[in-house]
């Protein structure tokens, strides 16, 4: 029965003495670890479809708006920020510089939509992207029976 508990280890319910070989495996999982981490390395999008637009908010902190770039290609919202980063230190007799350059893109098909509508806007690290959706047509046509 108590194999089947495998949530919330830090509440000692049963002491089995496996406590350091769960804490070693969320350490080795743990978010902490270096290199590459997709949660990481990606924004996150939010898409709101109202009745006349869609809304897309994308969480940017720290990005500047040239470092950012829409398009809107066949009913695709695509989304790309890229960014490159120099750092230079000098301290005493040794000077210490970094560079990182990285890119993130994100594609949101939204379908017919009116690309002359289209609004954006950076604020706070938060980018607000209005994109209205073409009027649809009544192509319904009545046929009169004989």
């Amino acid at each position: 029965m108590a194999s089947l508990i495998p949530f919330n280890r830090n509440q000692n319910y049963f002491n089995t003495g496996f406590n350091e070989f769960y804490n070693m495996l969320d350490d080795f999982f743990a978010d902490s670890r270096p290199g590459r981490n997709l949660a990481r390395d990606t924004f996150k999008v939010d898409v709101c479809d109202n009745e006349k637009e869609f809304n897309v908010i994308c969480d940017m902190p720290g990005v500047k708006k040239d470092e950012i770039n829409l398009a809107i290609n066949e009913g695709h919202l695509n989304i790309t920020v890229g960014r490159n980063e120099e750092k230079e230190e000098k301290k005493d007799n040794y000077l210490h510089r970094e560079r990182r350059s990285s890119s993130m893109t994100r594609s949101i098909y939204l379908g017919d939509i009116d690309q002359a509508g289209i609004r954006a806007k950076l604020e706070e690290g938060v980018l607000s992207i209005n994109v209205p959706k073409k009027a649809k047509v009544d192509t319904t046509k009545r046929i009169e029976i004989e």
